[in-house]
């Protein structure tokens, strides 16, 4: 059974910043590439960062200057850091893990980001 299971949300100060986790098991961790995706209340899922199986990063020219994406493989983990953090940021976060970037095979739950004063 595959779980994808992120973790590091909460309340955030604007201009703060946020680290996320994801934690997958069931899985060839090492052999899936991994993404973290969000969805802000009312719109659509967006992409914010991938890393591939070879440890290539990708993220949108909107918000790759304030991301960071990392993969331990020891550990099944994939790690987001963001910073500069707006009310815009606000959504639900997701990890995402697959084949390669943009097949994505299985989803986590979620972790709500919140960024208010």
């Amino acid at each position: 059974q595959v779980q994808l299971v992120e973790s590091g949300g909460g309340l955030v100060q604007p201009g703060g910043s946020l680290e996320l986790s994801c934690v997958a098991s069931g899985i060839i961790f090492s052999e899936n590439a991994m993404g973290w995706y969000r969805q802000a209340p009312g719109k659509q899922r967006e992409l914010v960062a991938t890393i591939d199986r070879w440890g290539y990063t990708s993220s949108p020219d909107s918000i790759k200057r304030r991301v960071a994406i990392n993969r331990d493989n020891g550990q099944a983990t994939v790690y987001l850091e963001m910073n500069n953090l707006t009310p815009e940021d606000t959504a639900v976060y997701y990890c995402a893990a697959g084949r390669s970037t943009g097949q994505w095979d299985y989803w986590g739950q979620g972790t709500r980001v919140i960024v208010s004063s």
